[in-house]
């Protein structure tokens, strides 16, 4: 294909894609055949083999407007895949045509036609080069759950936190988010406190790295405004009353680095945390950070941060799994890394 077009997917080709449209009142995923004439305007089109199952996600397609204003639309926030065509004066390099490149975040999946689509167009800023030696269906196994697992845990370490320390938590460490960062601290050498209502993954979260596995019961609302510190530092991936549960427990001079809100939005804690034991609550943004940050992340978990039992247990499933994948999502059911394979029946 050409690199000389203003607008790269003018010309069109067909191609299969999950759109959610509004039906009956509610909302409701299915195969549809699209053009990619009708693609947003972008610098860059893209081909996409493979993207990556998100909460974020599961929200889209069940019609929620804070996340998706308009309909019909395709979500999937991660993608991953070759370039096929650029527009005129788009970035060359690393972004040339047969280029393979990730993008995560943005407003990709969320009012642009996302990676549940066999092709994407996007702007040039949106692309990152696919790590040395990644294949797009490795890229995918950690998607933006794997980023913000690695923004995370970059967080605390940026505030000095060390294994020496002593015990690290992780709460909902059985989701996408979770499990990454019970494994990329384990592989930095931490002793890995794992917290999870699912009792069935105790034996992956062992496998992951995790030294010791708390149910949910270990964040469940109390009415003592402190706890009894027992964890150096942590990573909270679902908000509300567990994360103000958590602050509890942090030993002084400890942070908590926060990038979740399954359990809610709203944080029904005191400032004694932070008052009486300096504690750090360190707030994670994974969508909307510079590429270079995320390059940096990107560069980490294809090299000493890698997750190999992550990548080893993904479930790849294909274009026809995702209404019943993204409703466990919904109802808390779902639990490890889902990577969706184009072309997979």
């Amino acid at each position: 294909m050409s690199e000389s077009k203003s607008n790269p997917q003018q010309n069109g080709q067909t191609y299969q894609a999950w759109q959610v449209s509004e039906q009956d009142g509610g909302y409701r995923g299915c195969e549809t055949t699209l053009s990619t004439a009708d693609l947003p305007a972008g610098e860059v089109l893209i081909r996409v083999s493979h993207s990556s199952l998100n909460y974020k996600d599961a929200l889209s397609a069940s019609g929620n407007k804070g996340v998706t204003r308009q309909f019909p639309h395709t979500p999937g926030i991660d993608a991953a895949g070759e370039v096929v065509e650029l527009a005129a004066g788009a970035p060359a390099g690393v972004l040339g045509v047969g280029s393979q490149v990730l993008v995560t975040g943005y407003d990709l999946g969320m009012n642009t036609s996302g990676g549940f689509g066999e092709y994407i167009c996007v702007p040039a800023a949106w692309c990152i080069a696919m790590p040395e030696g990644w294949m797009a269906k490795t890229a995918m196994t950690y998607g933006t759950a794997g980023l913000t697992a690695g923004l995370s845990v970059h967080k605390l370490l940026t505030m000095g936190a060390s294994p020496a320390q002593g015990k690290v938590a992780v709460s909902g460490a059985s989701g996408a988010v979770g499990s990454v960062a019970v494994e990329i601290l384990s592989v930095l050498g931490f002793d890995v406190v794992a917290i999870s209502g699912k009792t069935e993954q105790e034996d992956t979260l062992r496998t992951l790295g995790a030294s010791e596995i708390l149910g949910r019961e270990a964040l469940e609302l109390q009415k003592k405004p402190m706890l009894k510190p027992v964890f150096a530092n942590a990573v909270d991936t679902v908000g509300g009353a567990p994360l103000a549960e958590l602050l509890k427990q942090v030993k002084p001079g400890g942070s908590v680095s926060c990038c979740g809100l399954v359990a809610g939005i709203e944080l029904p804690t005191s400032v004694l945390p932070f008052i009486l034991r300096g504690v750090n609550l360190l707030g994670v943004d994974s969508v909307e950070i510079p590429l270079a940050d995320k390059q940096a992340i990107w560069d980490k978990l294809a090299g000493p941060w890698r997750c190999l039992q992550t990548e080893k247990s993904a479930r790849v499933i294909g274009r026809n799994d995702l209404a019943s994948a993204l409703e466990a999502f919904l109802a808390a059911k779902s639990s490890g890394k889902i990577v969706l394979q184009h072309g997979l029946n």
